[in-house]
């Protein structure tokens, strides 16, 4: 499975943007997607996460109400909408993938295949 993170940017406090993450390869809708983010001197942390059929869209508390998740089935490439941007929303932000459950997505460790990353960075 191959995923390619694009879509960020420099946007001002309180602006939006949206990530998207085009997942490629022998049977990549099997896998859930997540979304996670390092910002600098930090550990990454997760953000979001999302099946490709059925299931509800995990937010962290973070950025609950600010971040939705949804996706293009035909594309097979799945979204991350960022609305109300903060400065400490600054991060390189990774789209990942994995056979996850519901006590596991949140953890990198549930993941097999990551991006490359794009990077966010919003203005004060």
């Amino acid at each position: 499975v191959q995923l390619q993170a694009s879509g960020g940017g420099l946007v001002q406090a309180g602006g939006s943007l949206r990530l998207a993450c085009a997942a490629s390869g022998q049977g990549a809708r099997e896998y859930s997607i997540g979304w996670f983010r390092q910002a600098p001197g930090k550990e990454r942390e997760f953000v979001a996460a999302n099946r490709w059929s059925g299931g509800v869209p995990f937010y962290a508390d973070i950025v609950k109400g600010r971040f939705t998740i949804s996706k293009d089935i035909a594309k097979n490439t799945m979204y991350l909408q960022m609305n109300s941007l903060k400065p400490e929303d600054t991060a390189v932000y990774y789209c990942a993938a994995g056979r996850t459950i519901a006590s596991t997505r949140r953890y990198q460790s549930a993941y097999n295949y990551w991006g490359q990353g794009t990077q966010v960075t919003v203005s004060s």
